[in-house]
């Protein structure tokens, strides 16, 4: 049985897609680009300003799923400059505790809204003992 997953405090859906879909405790978050829940435009500044906006995105959608950052246990990095792979780094180990999720970091062309990163993930959420 498939649960979505919205909440007003991350950006609403670009497109035809769900914010997360939950399936038994299995939590598939789409992509977070830097934009502000309020206005739905990026927040002003580069690189490292979008990936505080992104994780900050992504933990409220956790939240209203029922879980927080620590549960997640896949991320994807979709960044325009491979170059700040090391900002990326840096601030996700602002917001996530160890151990750290898997993860991939990968360049790519153009994101929505020109934005410079995005990221998904998988969450599980529940008892995992």
């Amino acid at each position: 049985m498939r649960k979505i997953i919205h909440t007003d405090q991350a950006p609403a859906a670009l497109g035809t897609y769900s914010q997360a879909v939950q399936v038994g405790d299995t939590v598939y978050l789409s992509g977070q680009v830097g934009l502000v829940p309020e206005t739905m435009e990026l927040v002003e500044g580069g690189c490292e300003e979008q990936l505080h906006q992104v994780m900050k995105n992504l933990r409220s959608v956790c939240n209203a799923a029922g879980g927080e950052l620590k549960d997640l246990v896949k991320l994807n990095v979709f960044l325009i400059d491979l170059g700040n792979f090391e900002t990326v780094n840096k601030i996700m180990a602002d917001y996530l505790p160890t151990p750290y999720p898997a993860r991939a970091a990968v360049q790519v062309s153009a994101l929505p809204k020109g934005a410079v990163v995005e990221i998904d993930g998988v969450m599980v959420v529940g008892d995992q003992t």
